[in-house]
């Protein structure tokens, strides 16, 4: 009943609530990012969702384009502008999904969605992350994040999918506003994001 029903209602007015309360952070960040990234503050990628069927996230723009001399992109560490690390470790940079959440493609609490390159990685344990709606937060980021191994953040996801309820979702979100506040387990340990995904 919560998950085919009421989860969808309450991800629908949450964010729409969450969308008009934040508008002024929004708008701040917004124009911050804008100037920082020479006009460009939103990131869009192709992510799969529930049952694999891919949309498009929509972000804060934490990165800028810097290449090297041979036209390469530089590292992400490298192209992570002083405000983009304020938006990340704050976790602002997530704060433009709610318009996904809004629009049914993501819910509040799930597994993160990750790159659609990954998605012929899985092997069939790891692929059930995609038998609900990814979220904006979920039970590996309030478990680790960033900073723990892909095996472990597979486990806390398939854990998540088999035990969704009201209960663990209100926990969920307790917990990351915890996290948000504290600024754990953002990055893994020497990276600025988490090292790629390989199959392995």
């Amino acid at each position: 009943m919560y998950q085919h029903y009421i989860k969808r209602i309450f991800d629908f007015c949450s964010s729409l609530l969450g969308l008009l309360v934040l508008s002024p952070i929004f708008i701040m960040v917004t124009i911050c990012l804008f100037v920082a990234n020479q006009g460009y503050p939103f990131f869009f990628q192709s992510r799969p969702g529930k049952n694999g069927n891919i949309f498009r996230i929509v972000k804060f723009k934490t990165m800028n384009d810097k290449k090297d001399s041979q036209g390469n992109l530089l590292s992400d560490k490298e192209r992570l502008t002083k405000v983009g690390t304020f938006v990340r470790k704050t976790s602002l940079d997530e704060l433009p999904q709610l318009w996904n959440v809004l629009m049914g493609s993501m819910s509040l609490i799930g597994p993160r969605p990750l790159l659609v390159h990954y998605l012929h990685l899985y092997s069939g344990f790891q692929n059930r992350r995609h038998e609900v709606k990814p979220g904006i937060t979920g039970w590996a980021q309030v478990n680790g994040r960033n900073a723990i191994s892909w095996d472990k953040k597979f486990e806390l996801d398939v854990w998540y999918v088999d035990h969704i309820s009201f209960a663990l979702d209100m926990k969920i979100l307790w917990k990351t506003v915890q996290k948000v506040i504290k600024r754990e387990g953002i990055n893994a340990a020497d990276a600025a994001t988490i090292e790629p995904f390989n199959g392995k």
